[in-house]
């Protein structure tokens, strides 16, 4: 198992770099995983997307399908893949703190 050195803190990420435990998300967190997906720095239209993810996870227990990060977020394709290189759900998804979305990676 992995593990990703944040301040003092040690978080556990699986075989494909998500966290094991959600709990354990805070920005500090999002800001190592996005060095680690090639993200050097978030902005507000990365915390606008990474806020989106995290409160659609919260209310519904799944990551959003892609068709419905657009249509809720305004963000096309294009944009989503320009802000989290490895796209949606690797990037986005592993940088949010969420678990590995079925189908992914």
């Amino acid at each position: 198992m992995a593990q990703l050195v944040v301040g003092d803190v040690t978080v556990e990420l699986d075989e494909d770099g998500f966290l094991e435990d959600f709990a354990v998300w805070n920005e500090e967190v999002a800001k190592a995983l996005a060095v680690t997906e090639e993200v050097p720095e978030l902005t507000e239209e990365h915390w606008a997307m990474i806020n989106y993810l995290r409160g659609y996870f919260d209310q519904f227990g799944v990551a959003p399908m892609v068709r419905k990060m657009v249509k809720d977020t305004g963000y096309d394709q294009k944009k989503i893949y320009e802000l989290f290189p490895a796209g949606p759900g690797k990037g986005a998804c592993k940088i949010a703190g969420l678990p590995k979305p079925t189908g992914c990676v």
